[in-house]
């Protein structure tokens, strides 16, 4: 688990009072959880998946593929041979991928309440949150995670992540765990036109223009609004995790309003090394 910097604990203390689960209202209690999470067949499968995973892609490259709708701007064709992530419903770009992503994380309780069947008919591996295992159907085959309370970075997910208000701070602990060098972010476009207060649960009333796709969050779905200032929070603590142990994270959204990490051009960060 890394430190939290005074830097950080500042910008903690600013966005934390607005964020649920860190309150403890929007899960169960550390040891509770992990006790249900040890007892379950799911929970334990789960956990010895995850244990597999450790450093399965040491010293590689992967794509955090966010929803932005910036992705509607990128070529996303050099995508075919990267190991990649994708987020929640970010399962509607495949078809114009072409092909899935090799990893699909869904921590999001409202996402896999309403669309668990869709995410579990894709072939990508696929993670899903602990707390939204009541939505899943029995025999599934998704590795489930264990949220817990935060402030940290998991390099261990098998004994819990903290959400960090983003499913994208969930991938970047996943990949720290399977062992990538370098973290590619595209589509982290860090900004929303729908405005409220955070985590206020909403129902869409028409088309969604937050993310690549209208039918995101589209016409009568329901979905939390999101907390900016605290996945700022976890991006910041992802960056120090992964720079302590000589890796990096780089972002290379077309625009986007994240400021945490290093700005490059997809086609630079898909550059082979030393050319």
């Amino acid at each position: 688990m890394s430190a939290v910097s005074e830097p950080i604990k500042g910008l903690l203390r600013r966005s934390l009072g607005t964020d649920r689960g860190e309150r403890g209202t929007g899960a169960p209690g550390d040891a509770k959880s992990r006790i249900q999470y040890g007892l379950s067949p799911a929970g334990r499968r789960s956990a010895a998946e995850l244990a597999r995973m450790r450093d399965r892609h040491a010293g590689r490259r992967c794509i955090i593929v966010g929803n932005g709708p910036s992705l509607k701007l990128m070529d996303l064709e050099p995508l075919r041979s990267e190991v990649t992530f994708g987020l929640n419903r970010g399962y509607l770009l495949f078809h114009k991928l072409g092909f899935a992503t090799t990893y699909l994380v869904a921590i999001n309780v409202q996402v896999v309440d309403q669309f668990a069947t869709e995410i579990l008919a894709e072939s990508s591996t696929t993670f899903i949150s602990w707390h939204a295992r009541r939505f899943l159907p029995r025999g599934h085959q998704a590795i489930l995670m264990r949220p817990v309370r935060g402030p940290f970075f998991s390099t261990d997910p098998a004994r819990g992540i903290w959400n960090g208000a983003t499913v994208t701070y969930a991938a970047l602990q996943l990949a720290y765990h399977m062992g990538f060098a370098e973290v590619v972010l595209i589509g982290v476009d860090h900004s929303f036109t729908t405005r409220g207060p955070a985590h206020q649960l909403v129902t869409s009333s028409g088309d969604d223009a937050n993310h690549f796709d209208p039918s995101y969050f589209g016409k009568g779905v329901r979905w939390e609004l999101p907390n900016l200032p605290l996945s700022e929070v976890a991006y910041r603590l992802a960056r120090s995790a992964y720079e302590a142990d000589g890796r990096r994270i780089v972002d290379a959204t077309v625009g986007g309003e994240l400021t945490v990490f290093p700005k490059v051009d997809l086609e630079e960060a898909l550059r082979p090394r030393g050319s």
